[in-house]
């Protein structure tokens, strides 16, 4: 097995950011801007959703997008993993906090039907957001294209000074190096348990011992890609000219004045679900 494959399956098993794989899809195919817009937009309207209705349509939709992706529904469930433990406090601190009419009670704590269902809603919102964002973001715009995106939506602040291409740039850069480093702390934990450490089992002030030495190498290894990521932005006389071209300039054509539309017609009857029903 070659290594770029066994860094593909290193960051699918993490479910890191920037795992992106090259596809053919409509979802990517489309201009970055547009599925930036648009995850923000969904981002947004769903903390808003209390309707079994709205929300339906939401998932339908966000199954949709799995499905124009052509994304492994395995993959794409794997990601909540990372968020389980959120999940699982959002979920108990709503169904014991919010007041109503109670259906289990033990001692001072107490189950309320409109707990339950404010807990059920929120994690149903929380699974909801991480797969669009994964499905329209992560697993479908590299880095490059994500941060032309940012670049161009971000333009007009160049009319008061704003280092817009430098802000670009460093989004790009961070998202790049997020599985670079999560693949070298694959590796470093594999290698310090290779000498017998063990970061599941002993106390709590063990385990704190252990993940030091994960994050020292990890920070000093860190530091060296930065000081040879700045020599290299160096060489190549990046800042010298004001004006950066770009060998892809980003150009929207029908397919995404076509797919925008149809979202928009979405968003609009989700709300209108929302409203009315």
């Amino acid at each position: 097995m070659d290594n770029k494959k066994i860094n593909q399956e290193i960051f699918v098993k993490l479910n890191v950011i920037g795992t992106y794989k090259a596809g053919d899809s409509v979802i990517h195919k489309l201009d970055p801007r547009i599925k930036l817009c648009l995850s923000f937009a969904l981002m947004i309207l769903v903390f808003f959703l209390r309707s079994p209705l709205a929300l339906g349509m939401y998932g339908l939709f966000t199954f949709t997008l799995v499905l124009l992706a052509k994304m492994n529904l395995k993959r794409v469930f794997n990601s909540i993993k990372p968020i389980l433990f959120i999940l699982s406090f959002a979920f108990i601190i709503n169904i014991f906090t919010v007041p109503g009419e109670s259906i289990w009670s033990w001692g001072f704590l107490s189950i309320s039907r409109e707990g339950l269902y404010s807990g059920i809603l929120v994690s149903v919102r929380l699974i909801l957001l991480t797969i669009q964002t994964n499905v329209l973001i992560s697993y479908t715009t590299s880095s490059l294209l994500l941060a032309d995106a940012i670049e161009s939506l971000l333009s007009p602040l160049k009319k008061i000074n704003v280092p817009v291409q430098d802000f670009a740039l460093m989004i790009s850069i961070a998202l790049r190096f997020v599985p670079t480093l999560a693949e070298e702390a694959d590796k470093i934990m594999k290698a310090q348990s290779a000498r017998g450490a063990n970061y599941d089992t002993g106390k709590l002030k063990d385990k704190i011992k252990g993940m030091i030495t994960i994050l020292v190498p990890l920070f000093v290894n860190a530091v060296k890609r930065s000081e040879e990521l700045a020599i290299a932005l160096e060489a190549r006389a990046y800042g010298i000219s004001p004006i950066r071209t770009k060998y892809k300039p980003l150009k929207l054509g029908w397919n995404d004045l076509i797919f925008s539309v149809c979202s928009i017609f979405v968003i609009v009857l989700i709300i209108v679900l929302e409203i009315f029903f």
